[in-house]
């Protein structure tokens, strides 16, 4: 899909999208890709408890977009994007209840209490 949206549209300098893999209303598999000027970036796969999937694409564009005007280097904005799509998906309403703590602690071994 980037090389075809790339091959249209030659100036384009970003593509990004969500990867989800719906195993029943409950379990997905979640991830993203970005093509960013020439450099891609994968988020790490993960299986999620889904409450409501309602917003999880708003979740990942929202804290991608944090992370780039935030100054992160792209890996690293669509890593806070997948984190904060992949918890709005597992908390109740579209509407993000995280904190920028959480999302930064999610799918690291750091314990969060």
């Amino acid at each position: 899909m980037i090389a075809e949206v790339t091959g249209k549209f030659p100036r384009v300098k970003a593509v990004v999208t969500t990867l989800r893999e719906v195993h029943s209303t409950a379990r997905h598999s979640w991830s993203a890709v970005a093509w960013i000027d020439g450099q891609t970036c994968v988020a790490p796969a993960t299986d999620l408890d889904v409450h409501d999937r309602v917003g999880g694409g708003d979740g990942f564009a929202s804290g991608f977009i944090y992370g780039l005007l935030s100054g992160e280097e792209p890996q690293e904005a669509v890593r806070l994007g997948w984190a904060h799509g992949a918890l709005l998906t597992t908390t109740p309403g579209d509407t993000t209840m995280v904190t920028l703590e959480q999302v930064r602690a999610f799918g690291s071994a750091r314990i969060s209490r």
